[in-house]
């Protein structure tokens, strides 16, 4: 597995109230990211954002076979499994969110997924499902209504809309309440509707 590197902020976790772990973007970074948590967390949050190798949880696009995505992939899963484990011990995953954008959107809904369970929230800014077809047999487990919100461009040069579409139907099938907002002619950015939704949606 690859290192293990996270960049934390707020209480630690045996302290805290709620935790909620956010997933950079390609090329993008942990101390990007964890500025998102700004928006959402008081001081009772533990914020923590894990670093991926070389900044890119796998390296080609997520609509690529798997395969071709092997051994970052199962990688990128394991880490976000393994902090979601370490926090449960202090705080129960109906507390925990789960954020990301772009590439760390993807892990995101690709881990919440696989995992179902009753979390506090789940935030993909343009992300969708990983692989070059959703198989269903990957995705277990009940979302017992958790809020999950996925925003994306309907011109969006590295996350198709029809793809996020799909994803929203699936992670639907799990038990979750989507709320699925599609912005005409959005930059492949996170911009502040998608903030606002989300905190009146799950905050």
């Amino acid at each position: 597995m690859h290192t293990y590197r996270l960049l934390e902020k707020g209480e630690p976790p045996d302290s805290a109230e709620k935790a909620i772990i956010l997933l950079h973007g390609r090329g993008a970074s942990a101390e990007d990211i964890i500025t998102l948590a700004d928006y959402f967390c008081d001081d009772s949050f533990y914020i923590v954002a894990p670093r991926a190798v070389n900044d890119a949880w796998y390296p080609f696009s997520f609509l690529t076979p798997e395969e071709h995505n092997e051994p970052w992939l199962t990688s990128a899963l394991a880490t976000v499994k393994r902090l979601i484990d370490e926090i449960s011990e202090h705080i129960p995953s109906h507390k925990i969110y789960l954020m990301g954008f772009s590439q760390g959107a993807c892990l995101a809904l690709e881990f919440a997924a696989r995992y179902a369970v009753r979390y506090a929230g789940v935030a993909a800014f343009s992300g969708g499902l990983i692989g070059d077809t959703i198989r269903t047999d990957k995705y277990q487990g009940n979302f017992e209504g958790t809020k999950i919100f996925i925003g994306n461009s309907d011109d969006d040069p590295h996350i198709p809309l029809i793809r996020t579409e799909e994803s929203a139907r699936l992670i639907e099938s799990l038990g979750a309440d989507v709320t699925l907002k599609i912005y005409p002619n959005m930059t492949h950015t996170i911009i502040q509707d998608e903030i606002e939704t989300v905190l009146e949606l799950m905050f």
